[in-house]
């Protein structure tokens, strides 16, 4: 399998030659950086829904969106891609996208080891620290006959410009997002202190790589890929692409690593609307804000509520809610365990 080791590409070329290749019917490891930020949807996403637009066009960041699935990424030159572009009947793709996933992903497991972050494979599709912090993100595609994995190295990140660049209902619910990112998603400067050089993340990569694909034989890009890929511009760069309605969403759905997300849900109730920011760490509550226009007697048991379903089970809030209304008498008029259970599910 040939090796396309193209260090730094124009930040459009970065999604593009992994989509010119299956149509070209090869394959093959691509490695590279973009030269330049940009925001990189997934392909059943809603732009104006998930994408803050008219930030992005007041700060000049470009929009794309690819054919793999997956969430809204702000993407640039300190994440070191890797796009495994693999034919659908190659006798070494496992059977089942789980181990495929786990195959692929754990070269990249392995070489975050071997400078020094104690990594491992996590089903479905991620690779995490020891301390379970997300350090790759990765997403698979089929396109024409081919499968297609897409992954970084996440060398550093911008905190602050992903929570940016995100469509939210309030400045509260970014804020969240941002806590919960720093909290989940890692970077090898952040583990290390340090970033090691980018020769030596590629040798290692690719020598991990060649554990499971065999020797991979470096070679030059050549024109009729760069040639297809810009071709592929003009329909990927169409506003009729770009803004493909996507999935329509009830409420705020962030996820942030598998598992975790962030999520805020309005309800309207008789007594009124009620509104729950929460984030939701493997279906559990693990924090919560309850807000709106209702009424809700004593008051500040309401912030004790929030802090009893801490811990609770998404499915079991109801009943968390109902038991706490009994034990409080708690008069809410209007509004019913159910009502705020309705919120956060």
């Amino acid at each position: 399998m040939k090796l396309y080791n193209l260090r730094v590409v124009p930040w459009l070329d970065s999604q593009l030659i992994y989509h010119a290749l299956p149509r070209l019917g090869r394959e093959g490891l691509l490695l590279l950086s973009p030269d330049s930020p940009y925001v990189c949807i997934g392909y059943h996403q809603d732009l104006a829904q998930e994408v803050d637009v008219a930030y992005c066009q007041a700060y000049s960041i470009p929009l794309f969106r690819r054919e793999v699935g997956g969430g809204a990424v702000y993407l640039d030159s300190d994440q070191l891609f890797y796009q495994l572009v693999i034919r659908n009947d190659n006798p070494l793709l496992p059977s089942g996208k789980e181990a495929f996933y786990r195959k692929f992903l754990e070269p990249v497991a392995e070489t975050y080891c071997a400078i020094g972050i104690p990594a491992k494979y996590r089903p479905v599709n991620d690779v995490i620290t020891e301390e379970g912090r997300k350090i790759s993100g990765t997403g698979v595609a089929e396109i024409e006959s081919h499968l297609v994995l897409v992954g970084n190295l996440i060398m550093d990140f911008n905190y602050d410009m992903m929570a940016r660049i995100l469509k939210v209902p309030d400045e509260k619910y970014r804020d969240k997002v941002y806590k919960t990112m720093q909290e989940n998603l890692t970077t090898i400067e952040r583990e290390l202190g340090r970033v090691p050089p980018r020769r030596e993340l590629e040798s290692l990569l690719v020598a991990d790589f060649e554990k499971v694909l065999g020797p991979l034989e470096e070679a030059p890009l050549d024109q009729e890929v760069y040639d297809l890929a810009k071709r592929l511009a003009t329909q990927f760069q169409s506003e009729e692409w770009l803004n493909k309605k996507g999935k329509r969403r009830e409420g705020w759905e962030t996820k942030i690593a598998t598992g975790v997300e962030v999520r805020q849900k309005v309800h309207k109730a008789p007594g009124g609307l009620i509104r729950a920011t929460a984030v939701v760490r493997e279906g559990v509550i693990d924090s919560i804000s309850i807000s709106g226009d209702f009424f809700f007697y004593p008051k500040e048991e309401l912030e004790t509520l929030e802090a009893t379903l801490e811990g609770t089970p998404i499915g079991e809030a109801e009943k968390a809610i109902a038991d706490f209304y009994r034990e409080k008498r708690i008069e809410s008029p209007g509004v019913t365990p159910s009502d705020l259970a309705k919120a956060l599910l």
